[in-house]
């Protein structure tokens, strides 16, 4: 039987990255950068990746500690609500890990591609 695919789909590599013992870094917590930097919200940011709020926290938390300073930049709720920027820092992790993913997306083409070739 086959399968009717209406969308292309991505061959892509989405590497986790592990930088000595205490940071690690993976699609998960790009995404979630992503999000915050689009909604200015750690709230709507895990809403939108259906995260709990409680984990999205504890996975910024990771990198804040990891690195030694804020990847995101909060600002207390209240009358006039809260918000949340992705810092500078946030910003070039999402930059790099951007190109990482695409050096190895376009180095692993054949691989890729055989392996896409096992599901067609």
């Amino acid at each position: 039987m086959s399968v009717c695919r209406t969308e292309p789909r991505a061959l892509l590599i989405r590497p986790r990255v592990y930088l000595g013992n205490d940071v690690a870094i993976g699609p998960g917590k790009i995404d979630l950068l992503r999000q915050v930097g689009l909604t200015h919200s750690i709230a709507a940011a895990a809403r939108a990746l259906h995260l709990p709020y409680k984990k999205a926290w504890m996975l910024i938390d990771t990198l804040n500690r990891g690195f030694g300073r804020p990847v995101i930049d909060t600002t207390a709720g209240g009358r006039g609500g809260g918000g949340a920027s992705v810092t500078p820092l946030g910003q070039q992790l999402i930059a790099r890990y951007d190109a990482l993913q695409s050096r190895l997306t376009a180095q692993a083409e054949l691989e890729l591609q055989a392996l896409q070739a096992l599901i067609d």
